[in-house]
């Protein structure tokens, strides 16, 4: 195992205060409507508006200040590295597909990064275009530094524990392996429950074979549309996690209703899709923890109405 819990533990200490110590909290009324006992913690209150500020600005805190750093990205942790670049002087440039979120772009651009998008597989181009030009290629699930800086996720929220599970959505990985690693150090009994979309379910997959397997996603959560897993990700989550459910386009919508409804707050599809796990799965335990990862909506989805979270939200 690469991902080391005394590096998440220095991790808290180096990451720019602003995305750390985030609100976590069990909500009475979300707790009926779901039947359950359910600390929420809320990523989506910086610069941000998600979680992905920590690892980026840990492998960040890492690179020589002559570093120049290419990714590839949906929108989050583009302007993640883009964020905490602009901060050290690293200039970053993001790939991402030709179906790129409007608003997520301009987010990149505005913290100083150039976007580039490309019709094919932006992963790759950005390779090629890093190696073609003498540039650190960053990929998010690989980075045992990006996994490390999300984990200090997994330290705050045990401060409020024990719980029974802890719910985490799965995109390049990153996250759930941060937060697994500082729980098996920690409190092993607690059982780390992946989530992904019905039609993105090649990290399920590829967790359950024991390797990589490609799967086309289309799904609306585009933090969660992976189709090309990281092999590195893969192996931690085989070690790491216990469990993944899967959740189809309208359970992360009404979960994004929920959110509205009981907390107040705006989610985009992958950021609610941990809420949307516990209402539609029969997950172990009364006393569980989920991560509401991300508010960067499309504008597109935002103008379409949702439904209401009703009775199939009572878990």
């Amino acid at each position: 195992m690469d991902l080391q819990a005394h590096r998440i533990a220095e991790a808290a200490d180096t990451i720019d205060p602003v995305f750390l110590n985030t609100p976590q909290f069990f909500d009475e009324h979300l707790g009926a409507r779901l039947g359950r006992e359910v600390l929420v913690k809320v990523e989506t209150v910086n610069p941000l508006r998600c979680f992905k500020g920590r690892g980026a600005d840990f492998l960040m805190s890492g690179l020589p200040p002559s570093s120049r750093v290419v990714c590839a990205s949906s929108g989050n942790f583009g302007a993640a590295m883009a964020y905490t670049g602009r901060a050290r002087g690293i200039p970053v440039e993001v790939f991402a597909g030709s179906g790129l979120n409007p608003a997520k772009a301009a987010r990149m651009a505005a913290f100083g990064a150039e976007v580039i998008t490309v019709d094919g597989d932006p992963h790759g181009a950005a390779a090629e275009h890093a190696a073609a030009r003498g540039r650190l290629f960053v990929t998010d699930g690989k980075e045992a530094a990006v996994a490390e800086g999300a984990g200090t996720i997994g330290l705050e929220l045990l401060r409020s524990g024990p719980f029974d599970a802890v719910v985490v959505q799965i995109g390049d990985g990153a996250l759930i392996n941060g937060v697994a690693r500082w729980f098996k150090e920690h409190a092993p009994a607690t059982k780390i429950i992946g989530v992904c979309a019905v039609s993105a379910p090649a990290l399920a997959e590829s967790w359950r074979a024991g390797h990589p397997v490609e799967i086309e996603p289309d799904t609306i959560a585009e933090g969660i549309n992976i189709g090309n897993p990281v092999p590195e990700s893969v192996v931690r989550m085989r070690e790491l996690v216990d469990d993944i459910v899967l959740v189809d386009d309208a359970a992360l919508l009404s979960a994004m209703a929920l959110a509205r409804e009981t907390l107040g707050l705006t989610l985009e599809p992958a950021g609610a899709a941990g809420l949307a796990a516990v209402a539609s799965h029969d997950l172990p335990g009364n006393r569980v923890a989920t991560v509401l990862t991300g508010s960067n909506l499309n504008p597109a989805l935002a103008a379409t109405e949702t439904r209401p979270a009703g009775a199939a939200m009572a878990g």
